[in-house]
This record gives C-alpha cells, structure tokens and sequence, in this order.
C-alpha cells in the first residue's frame, strides 16, 4: 500500500517541478520573443504562411478567429471523412478493411476534429494504417493545436492585447510545441518498447498450434500525440493499457508527463501575460490542491478494494478489476483521474471497474473542466469562474466587479453564463431522453446506479470533449453516435465561440486605474472565494446524478 502511494507522490512532485520552465517556454513562444528552435521552425513556418497566404498576418477580432476556427474544422472534417468512407480504396490498408457505416464515420469525425477522440469502434478491425495516419492522426495535431490556440487568443484579451491571428496561433502551436514535443516523445517510446511499423499483424503459432494474428501498426508517432495533445483515442482498443501504447513503467510515466503538462504549464503562460505570477501561482496551487483530493479519494478507493469481494475473501484487498498489473492499483488510479481532469481521455485500465469514488472523481473533473482542463480552453474555463466570482464579490460588497483593471458588465456575464450552462445541457438534456427509453436507446450493461454513471458518463465525456468512457456500454449504435454527435459539436464550439467574443469584448475595454478600494485578484482570500464559487456551481448543477450514480452505488456496497 505504501509503495502505491509513494509511487503517486513522487509523480506529482516531478509534475510540480517541471510546468514552470514548460509555461515559461510557451509565454515566450506566443509573445513572439526568441527561443532555441527559431532557427529550425522559422524558415517552415515561412513556408507554410506563403502556401498559405498569410504574408500579412492581420489581428483577428473575436468573432473573426471563430470563423477562421469553424471554417478551417469544417475543410478538415470532411477531408477526413471522405478518406474514411473511402479508406479500402487506399494504400496502406494490410488486413483490407471495409469502410465503416455512415453514422460512426461520422461520429468519428466529428469526435476527432473536437479534440474528444471518443470512439465507438474498435480501432484494430475498423481502422486502416492510412485513416490511423491520414485522417485520425493528422486531427490529433490540428484539434489540439485549435484548442491551444484558443486559450492564448483568450488570455492576450483578458490583459488587453489583440486576440491575434488564429492561423499563425495554429502553425505555431503545432511547429513550436507539439511537434517537437512529440518527435521527443516519440523516441522515448521507441526504446521503451512500443512498435512503429507499417507491416501487417504479426502471425503466430500457439502452443496448441492454432495461428495468432497480432496487430501492430506505426504506433509509437500516434501514441505521443494521443498523450500530449490532450487527443486520447487509442490505436487499440484497449488504449493505453494495451502493452504496445503502454509496454511498462517508463512508458506509463512518460505518458503522464504528457497529459499534464501543457494545461498546468499554461496557467504560468497566463502569470508572464499579465506580469502577474502570484496569481497564476495561486490559481496553480487551488487547482492542485482539489486535484490531489480527487487522486486521493480515488487512490483510497481502489486500495481498499471491493466490500463484497473483501467479504468473500476474508481481508482487504485492492481492486484490480480492469487494471493490468504492470500498473496496478495506483497508477491506474492515478491515471484515471489525470486523464479526466486533463481532458485526454486515454485511459489505462477500465474506469468501468472502478470503484463508485474512483467514477465520482472521473465524473467531477469532467464536469468541472479546470482541473487542468482540456488543451488550451481548459486554462480559459478557470478565468470564466474567475470572472464570474469577482462579478459575485462586486454584488456582495456593492462595487462594479473588474478583472485585471477591466470592467465586468452585462455582455461579460451573458457570455459567461452562456459558457458555463452550455456544458449541463449538453449532459443532462440527452441523458434525460436515453433515460426514457432504457431498453431500445440506452445500452446498459450494467443496471442499477452503475448503469445511470455509464450513460452520464457517455455525455459528459463528448461534451467536455474527453473521450474516455465506461466501456461495458454498448455505445455502436445509430442513436449514440447522433446523439453524442450533438454533444461533441455543442460542447466545443459553442464555447469557442462565446470565450472569443469576450476575450474580444475585455481587450477593447480601457484600463481602470487601480485604487485602495479594487479588490485585488492576486490574494489568498479572493483564490478561496473562487475555489468555493467553482466547486459550488459543480455540486449544485451535478449533484442529483451524482447522488443517483456513484454515490448511491458506494452506498449500496457498504450495505
């Protein structure tokens, strides 16, 4: 038990110590200011921006960056769309794969472009090595690189400056971050063990003589990217706790390091922006701290293991259902809850087979999205809450709410409120009619407060644009991948577009000098009263299905 903690406490303090310099490296890149890659990236970038024609490289206003976001994502989706309606009729295609239907090329699609990655499909026999390359691994760049974008077009409004150009934003994102991140990575995995190949499944003969197809593929370069870009869907359908995403320790690690980096790193990307660290160390510390309850709470959890198993065998026994050994316990658990508090959605066991705090906590970072948040738009959610509570402070103590100088007012609050209630709507609404029709819509597996999570889960997981899922839930059906469809577009669109037209409408607003009577954002009370206010408007918003899910079933297992 010990050695599971240990292992998890020494992780985090190597994640603490690393986000500084990565955040450092990021406010460099986007303030345009000089770093060791100019030499290598600059003359790609130049040639990119001239087939491109972007010699000028305009500022965009709020809802000019959206358009440019919806109009790029759209060419995009229909580009990969079309290579996965057609994808037998292309190369790179060694077990002859058929296309998929309709309805999952274009859930596919739409969950890929998001930056969700969840899939209803099983990657080995649906995918051909040119979808897996072309279509799914080209979005994994692209969508997080757009969500990457969007968080720094969000903060250059909140400290005044123009939101930028998002085609500019995108290349960089991609040429100054995530590709040399991945080429890295990408190395580590190979001498960890994990294949990169463009041959066929490997034929073996078991001991009883039958033959065995192993499928393998050029994993290493997609795995990379999964992880870093915040992506999360696997080359196989176990994800990463299949032995060639994930062979061992050092690879899991790696993995990790990955998830988390960019989406902590970035709220010290935010403190450089404003010349204000002690904020942004103070937001890292509050967004740490629920973090580690969350681990926590999940880490115990599984330690203790299952009342009805321990039961039967007489002592406590950890919960290894769904978890492959090499990982065990703890950094399963570990990596359950920074998969969902991240946004990535890869998973390395089963979060079907975790027990009801484990689902708790997978459920409330998804619901949340702050704890780091997705790529980029993550780091923006939290200045929402961060709006919304100097709004609420104003109220109490009768002063016009500002943040870094600027006013609050009604076009802030409409746009805050519209993002922060889009996400419960796209969750509970469709829950809601699934629920209705549990026999024919559903797909349950598991009934009781478990099968309430699986379906909960589904929709939380498009619309935070996760991907992870509770897997016992037959999900390949023509209703989940509309209906998730709608979640997925909602979820991560909509507030796109809402985060841009307030950046947009913040940067335009004149400095309001400071007085005796601001309420400062940098203090320990006021990162109090925000932590209150977001865990506050998480409760109260998710707390039914909550209670009516994992809560109900850790309760039910106690019995």
């Amino acid at each position: 038990m010990l050695q599971g903690f240990f292992q998890i406490a020494l992780t985090l303090i190597i994640l603490v110590a690393i986000t500084p310099f990565l955040g450092r490296y990021m406010a460099r890149v986007f303030l345009g200011e000089k770093t060791l890659l100019d030499s290598v990236m600059r003359p790609v970038e130049r040639i990119i921006y001239a087939l491109g024609g972007m010699g000028a490289k305009e500022n965009m206003t709020g809802w000019q960056y959206a358009q440019a976001i919806l109009y790029s994502n759209l060419f995009m989706g229909v580009f990969v769309f079309l290579i996965l309606m057609f994808q037998e009729d292309l190369p790179l295609n060694p077990t002859n794969l058929s296309a998929p239907r309709w309805d999952l090329v274009l859930h596919t699609t739409v969950s890929f472009v998001t930056n969700t990655n969840q899939q209803h499909y099983v990657p080995e026999t649906t995918m051909s090595y040119a979808s897996q390359i072309l279509a799914v691994g080209f979005l994994m760049f692209t969508s997080a690189a757009t969500g990457l974008a969007v968080g720094i077009a969000f903060i250059r409004g909140l400290t005044g400056r123009p939101l930028g150009n998002f085609y500019v934003d995108l290349t960089t994102a991609i040429t100054r971050i995530l590709l040399p991140g991945s080429l890295i990575g990408a190395v580590l995995l190979l001498i960890s063990g994990v294949p990169e190949t463009l041959n066929g499944p490997a034929i073996a003969t078991t001991l009883e003589g039958a033959t065995q197809y192993i499928a393998r593929g050029p994993v290493a370069h997609y795995e990379i990217i999964k992880l870093l870009g915040e992506n999360g869907g696997g080359f196989f359908s176990t994800n990463s706790a299949h032995p060639f995403e994930n062979p061992n320790g050092a690879a899991n690690f790696l993995g990790i390091i990955a998830m988390f980096c960019i989406p902590a790193a970035l709220i010290y990307t935010y403190g450089i922006f404003t010349n204000n660290t002690k904020q942004a160390r103070l937001l890292f510390w509050m967004v740490f701290a629920i973090f580690v309850i969350l681990v926590a709470v999940t880490a115990i959890g599984e330690n203790q293991g299952n009342p009805l198993v321990n039961s039967i065998l007489g002592a406590e026994q950890p919960n290894l259902e769904g978890k492959e050994v090499r990982f065990g316990w703890a950094q399963t658990a570990l990596w359950a809850v920074i998969t969902t508090a991240t946004m990535s959605g890869a998973v390395n066991g089963m979060h079907d087979s975790l027990m009801p705090w484990g689902g708790f906590s997978t459920l409330f970072n998804m619901f949340l999205q702050i704890i780091w948040g997705g790529q980029g738009i993550g780091t923006a959610y939290l200045f929402v809450y961060l709006i919304l509570t100097v709004f609420l402070t104003g109220l109490m103590v009768g002063r016009t709410p500002e943040f870094l100088g600027r006013k609050i007012e009604k076009r802030e609050i409409v746009l805050t409120s519209l993002i922060l209630l889009i996400h419960p709507s796209l969750v509970l609404i469709p829950t809601a009619i699934t629920l209705a029709s549990p026999d024919t819509l559903a797909g349950i597996t598991n009934p009781g407060f478990h099968g309430l999570s699986q379906v909960v889960y589904e929709y939380a997981s498009a619309s935070a644009n996760n991907g992870s899922g509770f897997e016992g839930l037959r999900d390949n059906t023509l209703w989940w991948n509309l209906s998730t469809s709608v979640s997925l577009l909602g979820g991560r669109y909509i507030p796109i577009i809402a985060l841009l037209l307030l950046a947009d409408s913040m940067s335009q607003k004149q400095p309001v000098p400071e007085t005796a009577g601001t309420l400062r954002t940098d203090s320990l009370l006021f990162t109090a009263i925000a932590a209150g206010v977001i865990l506050i408007l998480g409760i109260l918003t998710f707390f039914p299905v909550l209670a009516l899910g994992p809560i109900a079933e850790a309760f039910q297992l106690k019995q």
